[in-house]
């Protein structure tokens, strides 16, 4: 059985719709005909990121989000952590007019899409990704009317 699950090393008291978010992601993955195992969702700080991004990947810069497919192959069933900056988040959603819970879901479906075979470094690439995100973010937004 698979599981989404919200760590919450940074709180977010804003974020309550875990069950609702849960099922898109699961439904995401499905439609992406990519199995699911087990996904963590771990909420932190700028700094607590960067620390991250600077040990991993070698960056050294602020990132909202960081993907680590723990897969055992790329066939199998997706196994990750997924590392979110709360500060980020909020910093974005002011800087894109948008809701702090709209940006939140957006990097959340990012870093699910990350996991289902999507890039995002070449121009094509994110024009495909902001499709996928706006599409997944449209059936959220439908099924809370």
């Amino acid at each position: 059985m698979s599981s989404i699950l919200f760590i919450e090393q940074k709180r977010v008291p804003w974020f309550r719709e875990r069950t609702k978010m849960r099922k898109l992601l699961e439904s995401l993955f499905k439609r992406e005909k990519t199995k699911l195992d087990n996904i963590q969702f771990i909420f932190l700080t700028d700094d607590e990121l960067l620390e991250i991004n600077r040990q991993f990947l070698a960056h050294d810069f602020y990132t909202d989000i960081i993907t680590f497919d723990l897969s055992d192959s790329i066939t199998s069933a997706k196994a990750a952590e997924i590392y979110i900056s709360v500060e980020r988040v909020e910093e974005n959603a002011k800087d894109w007019n948008t809701s702090r819970i709209n940006e939140l879901r957006r990097v959340m479906v990012h870093g699910c899409l990350h996991l289902c075979g999507y890039k995002d470094k070449l121009k094509a690439d994110k024009v495909i990704m902001r499709k996928k995100e706006d599409f997944y973010l449209q059936t959220y937004n439908k099924s809370s009317t």
